[in-house]
């Protein structure tokens, strides 16, 4: 691999990665464009739809741990969301990585597009002010979070993604959760959807093995920066940043795809 491949990954990885650390996502919005179209902009090489998903499911697994990690000793971690989506996203994820590989680059880019846009328009619906409300207090319908969080890992699993791109904006207006508890809650059940993507990838041979080695080093040492970070930012700002990636990325995917 040329070495300028080499850097391009690991900053690719490094800037993904902290943005992702502090908005409590995996990263696949923001690395799956980044890994199709930076390397080829610059010259410096091309991944195709399927080795973009098999890297970004490996990113995404690491990026969250170290998260997870971040937020652990914060009271933000609701155990019974983790559990109940959790469960359910692992099998969707596992079924998505795995059927990914008999779908063309094309159709695995159009999940994206789609997952990316409802993500944009589930974000940009006013929200009920709950971030001030104490855990104990918070309440959710248990099945139907784990029902959409089937769905989400499904998707999710095709492009390499953890889905808290989408879960994000689901656990906000659906299920009513505070914005640090999401975020932080959002890591650990992406942390377990990853685990089923990867096995899909891995079992399917579309990781290279290399190229997603870098984006681990780099998810390790810029992901709990980006989490702290992220302890120190206002909600709403927070929310206004997130939507505003996942906005551009859905545009540039789906002029990409048009």
């Amino acid at each position: 691999m040329d070495i300028s491949l080499m850097i391009t990954l690991f900053l690719m990885g490094v800037i993904g990665s902290f943005i992702s650390g502090m908005l409590g996502i995996g990263g696949a919005i923001i690395n799956f464009p980044l890994l199709l179209y930076i390397p080829v902009m610059l010259g410096v090489g091309h991944f195709s739809a399927h080795e973009v998903s098999g890297i970004t499911a490996i990113q995404v697994f690491f990026a969250t741990i170290g998260g997870v990690l971040a937020y652990r000793k914060g009271g933000y971690l609701n155990k019974t969301l983790i559990v109940y989506m959790g469960i359910s996203i692992l099998v969707g994820s596992f079924i998505g990585g795995f059927g990914s590989t008999h779908m063309p680059e094309r159709g695995i880019n159009i999940v994206y597009g789609i997952l990316a846009l409802i993500a944009v328009i589930m974000m940009f619906i006013p929200k009920r002010r709950i971030d001030n409300l104490p855990s104990e207090q918070v309440k959710f319908n248990k099945w139907i979070a784990a029902l959409l969080s089937f769905i989400v890992g499904i998707g999710a699993g095709i492009v390499g993604a953890g889905g808290a791109f989408l879960l994000v904006p689901i656990m906000l207006v659906v299920l009513k959760i505070p914005t640090r508890m999401t975020i932080a809650t959002s890591l650990a059940i992406t942390l377990i959807s990853s685990i089923g993507a990867v096995s899909g990838k891995i079992a399917t041979g579309q990781v290279p093995i290399l190229p997603s080695l870098i984006m681990v080093v780099a998810s390790l040492i810029a992901s709990p920066i980006g989490a702290n970070a992220g302890k120190r930012v206002n909600t709403k700002v927070l929310q206004v940043i997130m939507g505003i990636l996942i906005l551009a990325t859905a545009v540039k995917t789906w002029i990409g795809i048009l």
